[in-house]
């Protein structure tokens, strides 16, 4: 224990320093074994991820009364088998390509000389064609030896041939056994591996469910259970959409007539476990192989076509419908993972950087503490809806705001978003406000901030239904929103309306003497107009000062409170009301959560006719006071 305070102090000033430096030398030391361990790492992860893909396989067996052993050792077996034919097929092509890129490079040179001869040259056309002549030269045969005495002959160099010693029995075996067991080692090893994960997958389960804490032994094996059959669904049912990914691009390749299509639809099917630069990838290379095998552009056109029809239909309509549009990862977490496990482990580490990181995502969103993967990979929002809203408040950006609540109007009430979103922000304000965090000046900004959205958000038409395309930022505010609560009446006609309710104005709403309070009067206000029932606002202030709104037809007057002083003032509000105007009725709106007990006291309290804590409740109450109940009801339309 230090005893010094100045000491005490600075080393409690330092500690975020010191935390930092730490993280930084663990994520360095972690880099650092990936990158050494990578041969004995890159196997075991191959084979968790195959065990996801093949444990249903394993399960339907079991099924069936097949032991589990054996189920396994059927379906790894099966599963290597259909792998070392696939590899074969790909060798083949491989040759087989590599045998024709001479011939190839001609069309393609002749093609790139056409484009210069017709463009007049420029910089980037001559390094093209440059990079295609020395790719020419490479791939040819080496030429025929010329017969002698001709012109060539004349000055032809000597050729001097330098042989090394004869190499021994064990070097040589060593120089064709070296390049083969590699491979061979790190396939023995994810074989190995995989077969165990699936035959001890309980037993691994229950260890992952002790480390990742059994203080709560149910909550944790339904996280873990759930997190592994989330995964499980996952990578099986993006391992067959690839594959039948590939089918179709294999196939459409064949029907064009380039070369290799099987080995290019197989390129595609892997890469596409990478997304955004994965399909370009896979892409690209069938592209040059079009452009240099026909001597016109008929097949890259067929190829680029090919692709821009296959890769949407995939990207954008089957994998919703097998599971969801989005991996679940943020573009920036993507396009990061790839970079570091390509740098750590190169092509391979390209492929298996989205499924592992989609694994660290699914695991920090069910084990507490791994949250903060979640919040660091995953696209779901780190703030809540409400605390997006307050912060972009503070930061003088309304713009983005009102942006975003277009988009969650598309498939929810406005009444519904100013309750989850607009007043849970309100709150926020008003929170900081009463604890001095937020000074005058700032609060005054927040407040107009907010009244320019209430203002602009009025003018947004009534939702049509559920957007087709939603961002995964929109997808989680609406899922957080939740559905419209109440099923509301719209008001067409005033013979609809009981006689008091006919005026011009039927509503009054007075809003708190607080900074905020008039933004959530406004959008009372709006709302009730949305539905046929106009209303004027007016404020607290105003009233003090003398002013005096015009009360002709006002059958209802509504006290709107963030936070309410006291229930005397409120009181004292609700008395002079009814002294205004004579058989006016007094709703109290506190736009903060009650239980039903507490609202009812604080109805009494206030001598309020009605007390309400959202904008929904007010909405249906103030049609409920207008006679409304005999108008045709619509329900709301819920989001597809």
């Amino acid at each position: 224990m230090i005893d010094d305070p100045v000491t005490a102090r600075r080393l409690r000033d330092a500690m975020p320093v010191f935390t930092a430096l730490a993280a930084c030398l663990l994520v360095l030391a972690i880099g650092a074994i990936l990158s050494l361990a990578r041969d004995v790492l890159m196997p075991i992860t191959l084979a968790v991820l195959l065990s996801f893909v093949l444990a249903p396989a394993v399960r339907g067996l079991q099924r069936r009364r097949l032991p589990r052993s054996l189920a396994v050792l059927v379906v790894v077996l099966a599963t290597f088998g259909a792998i070392g034919g696939l590899g074969l097929l790909i060798a083949n092509e491989t040759a087989q390509l590599a045998s024709d890129l001479p011939r190839y490079t001609v069309t393609m040179r002749e093609k790139i000389g056409a484009l210069r001869a017709h463009s007049g040259g420029g910089a980037t056309l001559e390094r093209l064609f440059q990079a295609v002549q020395d790719l020419s030269q490479d791939l040819q045969p080496p030429e025929a030896a010329k017969p002698k005495g001709g012109p060539a002959d004349v000055e032809k160099p000597m050729l001097v041939e330098v042989r090394e010693p004869k190499a021994g029995l064990l070097a040589t075996l060593g120089s064709v056994v070296a390049p083969v067991l590699h491979p061979l080692a790190t396939i023995g090893l994810i074989l190995l591996f995989t077969l165990f994960f699936l035959a001890q997958r309980e037993d691994l389960r229950n260890r992952a469910i002790r480390l990742a804490g059994s203080g709560d032994l149910r909550a944790t094996t339904a996280a873990m259970d759930d997190a592994v059959a989330r995964l499980s669904r996952f990578f099986l049912a993006q391992a067959g959409l690839n594959f039948a990914f590939g089918v179709v691009v294999a196939a459409g390749l064949w029907l064009i007539g380039v070369p290799s299509p099987i080995l290019w639809g197989v390129l595609a099917a892997i890469l596409r476990f990478v997304p955004y630069i994965g399909a370009v990838i896979g892409m690209a290379f069938p592209l040059l192989l079009a452009a240099a095998v026909d001597p016109g552009w008929s097949m890259l056109i067929a190829t680029l076509a090919l692709f821009a029809v296959v890769e949407p239909i995939a990207g954008h309509v089957v994998e919703p419908l097998l599971y969801g549009h989005s991996t679940g990862l943020s573009p920036v977490a993507v396009i990061l993972a790839a970079t570091l496990w390509t740098f750590l482990w190169g092509p391979v580490g390209l492929v298996l950087a989205t499924p592992i990181t989609v694994c660290l995502v699914v695991l920090g969103r069910h084990v507490e503490r791994l949250e903060f993967l979640d919040v660091m990979l995953g696209d779901r929002p780190a703030l809540a809806p409400s605390e997006i809203f307050y912060q972009r408040m503070l930061a003088g950006d309304p713009l983005e705001a009102i942006d975003k609540a277009r988009q969650v109007l598309k498939e929810r009430a406005l009444a519904t978003y100013y309750d989850e979103i607009a007043l849970g922000g309100l709150r926020l304000a008003q929170n900081d406000r009463a604890s001095g965090a937020l000074a005058a000046d700032r609060q005054q900004a927040v407040g107009q901030a907010i009244e320019t959205v209430v203002e602009t958000l009025g003018t947004v038409p009534v939702r049509k239904g559920a957007s087709a395309v939603r961002s995964a930022e929109v997808e989680a505010t609406v899922a957080a929103v939740g559905p419209d609560r109440a099923t509301t009446a719209i008001v067409r006609r005033k013979e609809d309306l009981a006689p008091a309710w006919r005026g011009a104005a039927p509503v009054l709403v007075v809003a708190a003497r607080g900074p905020f309070d008039a933004a959530a009067a406004g959008m009372l206000a709006q709302v009730l107009g949305r539905h046929g029932l106009n209303a004027r606002t007016t404020s607290q202030d105003a009233l003090n000062r003398g002013e005096r709104p015009d009360t002709e037809g006002v059958a209802l007057v509504c006290l709107s409170y963030i936070e309410p002083i006291s229930t005397s003032h409120i009181r004292l509000a609700a008395r002079l009301a009814r002294q205004a105007i004579p058989g006016v009725r007094v709703m109290v709106a506190v736009w903060r959560e009650r239980d039903p007990a507490d609202r009812d006291r604080l109805r009494r309290a206030t001598s309020a006719d009605i007390l309400v804590t959202t904008i929904t409740d007010a909405l249906d109450a103030s049609l409920r006071l207008s006679g409304a109940g005999e108008v045709r009801r619509e329900a709301p339309r819920r989001a597809a």
